[in-house]
């Protein structure tokens, strides 16, 4: 039996855990069915102007990879022929380097709206020419009708279109329109210097921006062979957690406020500003941008940062199961979110959704059990698991976490090491690989590297490219003012799926 591991035994391991190997139409097409049969999950799918990449998770073994196959002629076999997660990324694919998918089942634009004045910027760019106006999936059935929303909404949030077909209140259908955030991160990664790259993948999706900072610069560490001090991978792993406890909490509060119960929105962005000032106390900045860089972190915590935040966690592990209490005694509260937004298990594994998405209808994974890496590796934590799919459960694995997370600062304030914080990066031409887990799932970076330093090619993934299908999903047979709070409940990132 053909395994990945056997398939990847012939290529360089260029991470320690990511290896990648050239392989043939055949094998191509093998990891197709593979996919299909759900032995193996797609971690990422993207190409340069003369190949094409899919990063793949074997399930048995856990073994992860990477296979690339030439396409010389500008086409390829679709894995979306075979893969439901992989036709949305071939639709990027060709969009932005004008690879051909042969057999694919969806050949429409996805980012490319027509307006970039030019064709396949990341390939053989050539004209614009004249675009067909983008064509929505056919609907038939009497009474139905179409609500379309967006892309402009009525806050201050990112642009996405939304077209609902309907039966008076129901939704029988949604489909996304995406792109509108599209911002040429991957052509402004080209040649970019190390310094200048990592700002960029910060700034991918700004509420990850530590994660994304962690990932770009954990897979040119690979890439470069650099070893990172301790005691900067403790820092990292503090600022991941501030992270993730920031945006879940802001999140729970959100999604009650869709539900018209504005109480726990305001006492959970309390919470999170208090969390945002200990960050900018402790690291010089409210998100921690640019504070992750390549070889380590660009400053260490302040000498009161470490005072600030542990007095922050002291603060909400008093507070918080007050608030939670609110949230599991209040009646309407509850109406509005069990058993509202349901999503599969199976769909759930068919499209490897991470995250709070995933593990509250069934799929464990998290990066940093699954794929550890220092300091993670020596942590003790849980990852919490529920099956239910509904918007309640995803609020209470965000519960869950945040409650992990204040422990795993406690375990991570403990065991602080001394010592540097930042280890040169020695330049070379080579590849690296990554996976981090951020607040929203894991996000993938690999990178090329030149001679000199700069970036050669750079792919980011974010978690929201398997998670925005699955919101389609997720609304059907719920009522169109239940939408708010089923698309809160997975907050899926437009910039980062945009790029």
């Amino acid at each position: 039996m053909t395994t990945l591991p056997k398939i990847l035994g012939g290529g360089t391991d260029v991470t320690g855990r990511w290896p990648r190997v050239a392989v043939s139409s055949k094998v191509w097409e093998f990891a197709g069915q593979q996919l299909e049969k759900g032995a193996w999950t797609l971690v990422a799918h993207w190409a340069e102007p003369a190949m094409v990449h899919a990063a793949l998770r074997e399930r048995g073994s856990g073994a992860t990879g990477i296979l690339s196959l030439d396409v010389p002629d500008r086409r390829y076999p679709s894995l979306g022929r075979h893969c439901l997660s992989a036709r949305r990324p071939e639709r990027a694919i060709r969009d932005l380097v004008g690879l051909e998918p042969e057999g694919a089942p969806d050949p429409r634009p996805w980012l490319d709206h027509g307006k970039w004045g030019l064709r396949h910027p990341l390939g053989e760019r050539g004209a614009a020419g004249d675009m067909e106006s983008y064509r929505f999936l056919p609907v038939e059935g009497e009474g139905l009708h179409q609500i379309p929303v967006g892309p402009v909404h009525a806050g201050i949030i990112e642009p996405g279109h939304f077209r609902f077909t309907a039966s008076g209140e129901t939704v029988v259908r949604l489909e996304e329109r995406l792109g509108y955030a599209h911002k040429g991160i991957e052509a402004l990664l080209i040649d970019a210097p190390l310094e200048r790259a990592a700002k960029i993948a910060g700034r991918a999706s700004g509420d990850s921006t530590v994660a994304y900072a962690v990932a770009f610069a954990q897979a040119v560490e690979a890439a470069c062979d650099t070893a990172v001090p301790p005691r900067a991978a403790y820092l990292r792993a503090v600022m991941l957690e501030l992270e993730r406890i920031a945006n879940h909490v802001g999140d729970i509060g959100a999604i009650c406020n869709d539900a018209a119960f504005s109480l726990m929105h305001t006492h959970c962005a309390i919470m999170r500003e208090r969390i945002l000032r200990a960050a900018d106390i402790a690291f010089g900045h409210r998100l921690m941008m640019d504070r992750v860089v390549p070889g380590g972190v660009a400053n260490d915590i302040a000498p009161d940062g470490k005072n600030q935040i542990v007095k922050l966690l002291a603060l909400i592990t008093r507070q918080f199961p007050a608030l939670i209490a609110i949230y599991e005694d209040t009646a309407s509260l509850q109406d509005r979110t069990v058993r509202t937004g349901l999503l599969r298990h199976d769909l759930v594994m068919q499209f490897g959704a991470g995250g709070f998405v995933g593990r509250a209808s069934g799929r464990t994974f998290d990066a940093r059990k699954n794929l550890p890496c220092p300091p993670y590796d020596t942590l003790k934590f849980e990852i919490p698991m529920l099956e239910r799919g509904d918007v309640d459960a995803r609020v209470r694995i965000r519960i869950r976490e945040v409650e992990q997370s204040i422990s795993l600062l406690g375990q991570l304030f403990a065991q602080l090491p001394d010592g540097d914080i930042r280890t040169p990066v020695a330049p070379r031409a080579a590849e690296g690989s990554a996976l981090v887990e951020g607040f929203r799932g894991d996000v993938f970076v690999w990178v090329r590297m030149n001679e000199n330093g700069s970036v050669a090619r750079c792919h980011l993934r974010d978690p929201s490219w398997f998670q925005w299908p699955l919101l389609e999903a997720a609304i059907d047979g719920n009522i169109v003012a239940d939408f708010p709070l089923c698309n809160k409940s997975f907050n899926c990132s437009y910039a980062g799926h945009d790029l």
